[in-house]
This record gives structure tokens, C-alpha cells and sequence, in this order.
């Protein structure tokens, strides 16, 4: 089951947007999005919630942005990248694709800059743009 859950966590640690993506080599017609959503938002939260502290041990030990996969629960792997703002983009996963991901990282954070540029976003609020939102999918789908 390769489900994926991306999180960007703010530099106060408040969620600033998630999402689910569902790989676009699955069928949907066999899935019922609310449903799967439903069922494994609230893990999802609360081990990308408990990998906070290790990213924090890890960000100060490195001067890389893309700190890998930092952590492990069960068969989901925790990746991180870290902004030079200290904004965290979080990703949960269950297959090892480090290229792949590093790859989805820098497209993320090419948008993120995107959405932080505009005069009227406040810095750690909600990004609650639909174009960032379908654009975030469009490249899970293309890279992960």
C-alpha cells in the first residue's frame, strides 16, 4: 500500500498544510478517498508530530537541507527537508526512494517560495492556496 502523507510544518511547529497522495499508478476506482483519509489522518499527524524532535537533533548536526529519512515507525519511513527559515517539509512513506524524494523536496520548496513571496501570506499561517494544493499532488504523483 503506497500511500503517502506530506506535511510542512511551520518554525513554531504549527501545521502550516497537509495532504495525502495517492500515487497515480494506483486505480482510484477501487479506493474511496474520504474513507482511507478518514482512517489514517490521525497516525499519519502523530508520527510525522513525533519525528519533530529527532529533525531537531538532526538539523544542528548538518548543514544539508534534505536530511534524508530521519526516522521509523513500523513500516513508514519519516523524510525531512529543512528551509532556511526552519520550516520543515515532512514526508510519510513506506518505500525507500531517497533520489525520488530528494527530487519531490526541491520541486516543494521551489512552490513554497512561491506562496511565501506573496505580499498578502503571513509568515507560519495555513496555506490554504488550491493551486498550491493540486500543484503539491501533481508533483507526488510525478516523483513518488
Amino acid at each position: 500500500m503506497s500511500n503517502y502523507y506530506f506535511a510542512i510544518v511551520g518554525a513554531t511547529d504549527n501545521p502550516i498544510y497537509e495532504t495525502e497522495i495517492v500515487p497515480s499508478s494506483r486505480s482510484s476506482a477501487f479506493i474511496d478517498p474520504n474513507r482511507q483519509k478518514d482512517d489514517h489522518k490521525h497516525l499519519n499527524q502523530f508520527i510525522i508530530h513525533a519525528a519533530l524532535d529527532v529533525v531537531e537533533e538532526y538539523q544542528w548536526n548538518t548543514q544539508a537541507l534534505y536530511l534524508k529519512s530521519i526516522d521509523r515507525f513500523n513500516e513508514f519511513y519519516v523524510s525531512c527537508f529543512v528551509t532556511a527559515g526552519n520550516v520543515k517539509f515532512m514526508l510519510l512513506h513506506d518505500q525507500k526512494s531517497e533520489d525520488s524524494i530528494k527530487s519531490f523536496f526541491t520541486e516543494i520548496y521551489e512552490l513554497y517560495i512561491k506562496v511565501i513571496m506573496n505580499p498578502f501570506y503571513e509568515k507560519n499561517s495555513t496555506i490554504t492556496n488550491t493551486s498550491f494544493d493540486n500543484r503539491v499532488k501533481v508533483v507526488g504523483r510525478r516523483y513518488i
